[in-house]
């Protein structure tokens, strides 16, 4: 699939939303309203154009990158290199593993860019374009060549793993503020409104953390397009996130973002094929006021807010069996039609579109 030509059809359908609030109602008249568990139901219904969505072989992607503007002293303290992260996650050491496998998702690595050498594992896709980006002040992240290079694998990526759900989240040094860069860039949101942690945040670490990426932001401030603007702040592992979510919204997959590095994908992939966020959800694993703000930009929240300060990935981890139970609403309750149909009366199947009966 061309980056340039991105074949996603918006969720819109009148006449299946009103079919799926229906039945929605009639269950309600029975065992009362279920809330917020409702319209997500709706959601998943129009995403996969059924009266009964159905997920199969759930995959949970955490995609890992080095970024050069880390050289500039931003990021947490005694933090983790990305390459021990990467390390734990595989040796199931961070809740983020151990809460997939317990929850029946598919965990998979993905080095995009990691500085350090990952040693190869059963569970790690190694697709590393270079050994982390460039410095965003001093040039282009990346090439242009290589934001599409990493485009192109994480469709790859989204071609080969099995399944009709993927959650995606970004891991790395420097991706929180890369992201911002590429969030404030395509949104015209105030670089600072991006980068707040809290309201207790150190006003000389909110100035530092300004002061270097206003200056990577000087030094690009002519990128508009949004792969540019990619290549000019992001990282591998986003442009490898731009991929996966096209491809998954071609195929009317539902995706999972996790994070401020899945949102600043996200983005960029609304920009080549706005129907792609059609097909999205969201979580957070971090309180991270930045996060807020961007989630804003989706007019979205998270599907769970547990005040967790964890590694990106592992709310959508949690948040997955009340996808899997907002589907069930829909498939598995019965209502007095068995086996009831899979389309309202009136609606012609759809084919070739990812629809499970």
């Amino acid at each position: 699939m061309s980056v340039n030509r991105s074949l996603i059809t918006p969720t819109a359908n009148p006449l299946l939303e009103q079919a799926l609030r229906e039945k929605l109602q009639r269950r309600s008249e029975t065992t009362g309203s279920l809330g917020e568990l409702e319209p997500l139901a709706i959601r998943l219904g129009l995403i996969q154009n059924t009266l009964k969505p159905r997920f199969r072989a759930p995959q949970i992607v955490l995609f890992a990158s080095d970024h050069g503007i880390a050289v500039d002293g931003i990021g947490i303290p005694g933090r983790a290199s990305t390459a021990k992260l990467v390390a734990r996650l595989l040796g199931s050491q961070l809740p983020v593993a151990v809460f997939a496998r317990i929850q029946g998702l598919e965990l998979s690595v993905v080095d995009c860019g990691v500085a350090e050498p990952v040693v190869p594992h059963a569970r790690l896709l190694a697709r590393k374009i270079a050994h982390g980006t460039r410095s965003s002040r001093a040039t282009m992240a990346m090439s242009l060549d290589q934001a599409h290079a990493a485009i192109r694998a994480g469709m790859e990526i989204a071609d080969s793993l099995p399944g009709n759900v993927i959650a995606c989240a970004g891991i790395g040094v420097g991706a929180h503020e890369s992201a911002a860069l590429v969030l404030s860039r395509l949104s015209d949101t105030p670089l600072r409104e991006l980068l707040l942690s809290g309201p207790n945040m150190p006003q000389e670490d909110l100035n530092h953390l300004l002061a270097v990426l206003q200056g990577a932001q000087t030094r690009h401030k002519d990128a508009t397009d949004p792969v540019e603007v990619l290549a000019s702040f992001g990282g591998f592992e986003m442009a490898m996130m731009v991929g996966v979510m096209l491809v998954a919204g071609s195929k009317r997959h539902l995706v999972i973002a996790d994070g401020m590095t899945a949102c600043a994908a996200l983005m960029v992939a609304s920009r080549i094929a706005p129907a792609v966020t059609d097909y999205c959800v969201y979580c957070r694993s971090h309180n991270h006021h930045g996060l807020d703000r961007a989630l804003s930009l989706f007019q979205a929240t998270a599907l769970l807010e547990l005040g967790m300060e964890s590694t990106d990935g592992t709310g959508a981890t949690l948040a997955w069996p009340l996808v899997r139970s907002a589907a069930a609403l829909l498939t598995e309750v019965a209502e007095g039609e068995d086996p009831g149909p899979s389309q309202p009366a009136g609606m012609a199947t759809i084919t070739g579109v990812g629809t499970l009966s």
